[in-house]
């Protein structure tokens, strides 16, 4: 039945709190037909998963509707979401400033209504003292009425324990016993506190929003030879692109013509421009630098970095954290407990000891307010989603909470070399001349390599490009299958090939040979160049370390995580760069082999993180704890694995796991705010020192503190 059954997606204004979620949920989840409901508070989304019957969706939107306070719209799963007319929407009234000034939204005009209508019934109190009371009851109801509408409905569809119904009982409760004033006062300051955390949920929704605006609206398409602005949502794969110099580019894309720096920081957080040239693969929302770039489109608006990126994060909040479960579970017997406490302290001590009736319901309705949950059960959320909308603005992708909390308790973490430790690209590392200067040795050698895609000629061409070394032409160049490749340049027949292949074209010194042989011992490929039959030099390349491999892993070291190579790469050269970054290591394995080893460490009791491209690595990133994917942002290293490093340096796993312990350790400080300022006022109320107003105003306050200390985690730096 679950394979038969889909999943849809629905974005929702007006939620704020984790009341919020909760009165969603349980509405929706006694639509007939829904198997599962999952809402993100700071993502502002719904993921609903319910049979393939007509009509769900409409139901979904009516249930939803009853509750009142909200705005929902069914989001178009990606395929769809370039065609730009929703399917469907429900409109009610807004819960709170998801967009525009605070004043103008309806919770902003009821809160200063309310505190309108107090003021005027302070006034008229002043003026004609039997009036008061009176005037103080009709300036509760302004504020009350709107917030018992939502819990009467909120008990109707599955939340009776609301801190709406709360209010409502200590408002009744209050105006019963003639404490008029505070009742009203306090309906203004649960408003005020109401629009305080939708100001801040707003916030922590936008910090990840904020990256959908990256992506300009327009591109510059071509069409019939000419070039007509377009909008950026309209472009198809296949589409070809013109990017001017200083322009954000508008799609995900190959670049077909010219080359340019490409500023990647507003996707990845690398702060250096990254040169790139013909074929190689650009993201939306980077900035073109100094050159003019015509690009092939290779994904669709709705499937483009920026988008999956939003996209993977809005789901990962989605899904609750452990800590996040368990505070869930607790309030579901904390709040009824609290309603228990607060009817004791309320007929206890008058039916026992002869208490003051009006004085002992007076401490009741307070420690009901007290009570509240609100802050406690947002504490975990509001952390979470921070931390990762904090991750993800710095290219540190994670998928869910529970990713976020473990990613801080690993203490061993296994690396793929080729992609991962190292570039994945050899690079020039050693120029041996035995004729002339190593200047002359790469020139000649670069001459027969012009033209080739192979990755050694590419490593020799770009270190001559570096070095500005001229080419001179080479001309009957071909490749010979396994040894090497030979040309014409400047009079003289080169050829350039492995060690072996030269030495059956000429004879090679022992001393010679003796250096290539310490070269390969380095993990090194060797190439030795012949002109006219005479040696001419060796080149050495190696797929090198990451520049910043060694400092990340001595990071890693550093916060008790134990890193070890695993590659299917040869000892010799695995145990170079294993020797170089200072690391054990373990070479020659197949997948099979990687999977087994992680399970090994698993096994000793480590919790292991596994890190690696997201393919042959895939057996062992699903067995590891937590599978991290080190990728500038290819569909493999966004859905592959639990977390992914967009820009693919190593410091960021050091980072990633710092981010994790700074999330948990804000939890744990909003917990123990959420926990502590309760204790205090209810020893208070007990005693007699604080009331009403101050009891809502502990519950709204610890709210807005929750969430601004877990805001604190979007300025941080990772």
């Amino acid at each position: 039945m679950a394979e038969n059954q889909i999943t849809s997606r629905y974005r929702v204004d007006g939620m704020d709190c984790a009341g919020c979620a909760t009165r969603i949920s349980n509405a929706v989840k006694r639509v007939p037909g829904v198997e599962e409901v999952a809402v993100s508070v700071a993502a502002g989304t719904m993921t609903v998963r319910h049979a393939p019957e007509p009509g769900i969706g409409d139901a979904v939107l009516r249930q939803l509707g009853t509750l009142g306070g909200y705005t929902a719209t069914a989001l178009a799963p990606p395929a769809q979401a370039a065609h730009r007319h929703e399917p469907g929407e429900l409109h009610g009234h807004d819960h709170g400033p998801s967009s525009g000034p605070w004043w103008r939204s309806p919770r902003g005009v009821l809160t200063m209504a309310c505190g309108l209508a107090l003021a005027a019934a302070y006034l008229l109190g002043q003026a004609v003292p039997a009036l008061g009371p009176w005037a103080f009851t009709a300036a509760m109801l302004v504020g009350l009425v709107p917030i018992a509408r939502r819990a009467f409905a909120a008990a109707r569809l599955g939340t009776p324990f609301s801190i709406e119904m709360l209010m409502v009982i200590a408002a009744i409760g209050a105006t019963i016993i003639g404490a008029t004033e505070e009742a009203a006062a306090v309906v203004l300051l649960f408003l005020i506190g109401e629009l305080l955390e939708g100001m801040a949920a707003g916030r922590a929704r936008a910090s990840i929003q904020a990256l959908t605006n990256l992506v300009p609206a327009t591109a510059l398409l071509e069409r019939a030879g000419r070039t007509e602005q377009v909008a950026a949502a309209s472009l198809a794969p296949g589409d070809i692109i013109l990017v001017r110099p200083g322009d954000r580019i508008a799609a995900d894309g190959e670049i077909l013509e010219g080359e340019s720096a490409i500023d990647e920081a507003p996707v990845t957080g690398e702060s250096t421009p990254k040169r790139k040239g013909l074929g190689e693969s650009v993201f939306a929302g980077t900035v073109n630098g100094d050159g003019v770039l015509r690009l092939r489109v290779t994904a669709a608006a709705q499937d483009n970095t920026i988008a999956r990126v939003v996209r993977l994060v809005e789901e990962a909040q989605e899904s609750k954290a452990p800590t996040e479960r368990f505070i869930d579970r607790f309030s579901r017997y904390y709040t009824p407990g609290v309603l228990a406490v607060a009817a004791l302290v309320a007929v206890l001590p008058p039916v026992l000891l002869g208490g003051a009736w009006g004085e002992w319901i007076y401490k009741g309705l307070a420690i009901l307010l007290i009570g509240c949950p609100c802050a406690l059960v947002i504490s975990t959320p509001a952390a979470i989603a921070a931390g990762l909308s904090a991750g993800a603005r710095r290219g540190l992708l994670m998928k869910g909470g529970a990713v976020l909390e473990s990613l801080g308790r690993i203490d061993a973490i296994a690396l793929d070399k080729t992609g991962t430790l190292t570039e994945g690209r050899p690079r020039v590392t050693d120029l041996l001349a035995a004729q002339g200067d190593e200047a002359a040795l790469l020139s000649r050698a670069a001459a027969l390599e012009v033209g080739s895609s192979h990755p050694l000629a590419l490593a020799i061409l770009s270190r001559a490009e570096a070095d500005g070394v001229p080419v001179a032409p080479a001309s009957g160049a071909m490749a010979l299958g396994g040894k090497g490749v030979a040309g014409r340049a400047a009079g003289q027949e080169l050829f350039l090939g492995s060690p072996g292949a030269a030495a059956e074209r000429a004879s090679i010194p022992a001393e010679w040979m003796a250096r290539i042989e310490a070269l390969n011992g380095e993990g090194k490929s060797v190439s030795v160049l012949l002109a006219d039959g005479q040696l001419v030099g060796a080149i050495a390349m190696r797929d090198e370390p990451r520049p910043d491999a060694r400092p990340g892993l001595d990071a890693l070291k550093a916060m008790g995580v134990a890193p070890v190579m695993l590659t299917g790469d040869n000892r010799r050269t695995a145990e170079a760069i294993g020797a170089s970054l200072g690391l054990p290591v373990r070479a020659g394995l197949l997948p099979e082999d990687k999977q087994r080893i992680v399970r090994e460490m698993q096994a000793e009791g480590r919790r292991v993180g596994k890190v690696g491209d997201g393919i042959n690595d895939a057996p062992a990133l699903a067995a590891a704890d937590i599978g991290i994917a080190m990728g500038g942002g290819t569909d493999v290293a966004l859905e592959t694995a639990d977390a992914a490093v967009l820009h693919g340096r190593v410091m960021d796993l050091s980072r990633m796991v710092a981010l994790s312990r700074r999330t948990m350790g804000n939890i744990h400080q909003n917990i123990a705010i959420a926990l502590g300022l309760k204790a205090v006022f209810l020893v208070t109320t007990i005693l007699g020192i604080t009331g009403l107003w101050p009891a809502i105003l502990a519950d709204t306050g610890a709210t807005v503190l929750v969430t601004a200390n877990a805001m604190r985690l979007l300025a941080a730096r990772v």
